[in-house]
């Protein structure tokens, strides 16, 4: 018999997973403070959203790849060093205060959300870069493990906007950055796990739902919605999740 609060993770889990998976990035921006809200304890929040975003964006990467829109070599740089510093983060996290990693939560919050609203990349289609760099993605991939490991975001609200701010494709980043997600994700919470305070039954069920609203959402971005207009959406919510955090802090 399921109590109460897993059946609400399984369904927050497939609902935020579809929502933000129309936007090419994890759910675990707004699952994390969601779970807190709900009386689970920040520490094991974390680990929870890796997770889901490790089995959401595997769901959007299946449907990515089998529609052939993947680009994967701009997307190992980032995987390789997202996958080195994401452990990195996870240890530090252990040895900060909770308020000091609440606020850092909040400020990532509040970057992403205007990078989401505000941010364009190239004016025309023709502009886009079509190269495959090395230096730059592997930056990007540095930054965004080290933040998936220390606040449990997975790092697509960093990899998105940092590579569109080189000037590549908006929707190609999509497909790249769900690509990189279960990556990050999953290195960070195997640190954590290998700390403790994971709930492997809740997590089971939850991955499922996970997958589901993963793959499901980038379908229907893919063929029926306009990646910008999901994302000043999206960057819309996690700007007022940012002042929900700020007003339960003072």
């Amino acid at each position: 018999m399921l109590d109460h609060l897993t059946v609400v993770i399984v369904l927050l889990s497939f609902v935020l997973s579809f929502i933000f998976a129309l936007g090419g990035v994890g759910s675990a921006l707004v699952l994390i403070p969601t779970l807190t809200w709900l009386g689970v304890p920040f520490s094991m929040a974390r680990p929870t959203g890796l997770f889901i975003n490790t089995i959401s964006m595997l769901g959007a990467t299946y449907s990515n790849v089998r529609e052939k829109r993947l680009d994967f070599r701009l997307g190992l740089p980032i995987i390789g060093a997202s996958i080195l510093l994401a452990p990195v983060g996870a240890w530090t996290s252990h040895r900060l205060p909770t308020r000091s990693l609440l606020l850092a939560f909040i400020a990532f919050l509040v970057f992403s959300g205007m990078m989401m609203l505000f941010f364009k990349g190239s004016r025309y289609a023709s502009q886009y870069r079509e190269d495959r760099p090395v230096v730059g993605p592997l930056l990007v991939g540095v930054v965004a493990g080290f933040f998936s490991g220390l606040l449990g975001v997975g790092g697509g609200g960093l990899i998105s906007p940092l590579m569109i701010l080189q000037g590549f494709n908006p929707k190609k980043i999509a497909a790249v950055t769900a690509f990189a997600v279960p990556f990050s994700s999953f290195s960070a919470f195997l640190a954590y796990a290998a700390m403790g305070s994971v709930s492997w039954r809740i997590l089971g069920l939850a991955g499922v739902a996970a997958w589901g609203g993963g793959y499901l959402g980038t379908c229907l971005m893919q063929r029926r919605m306009k990646a910008a207009v999901v994302k000043r959406c999206l960057g819309g919510v996690l700007l007022l999740i940012a002042l929900r955090m700020i007003a339960t802090l003072w």
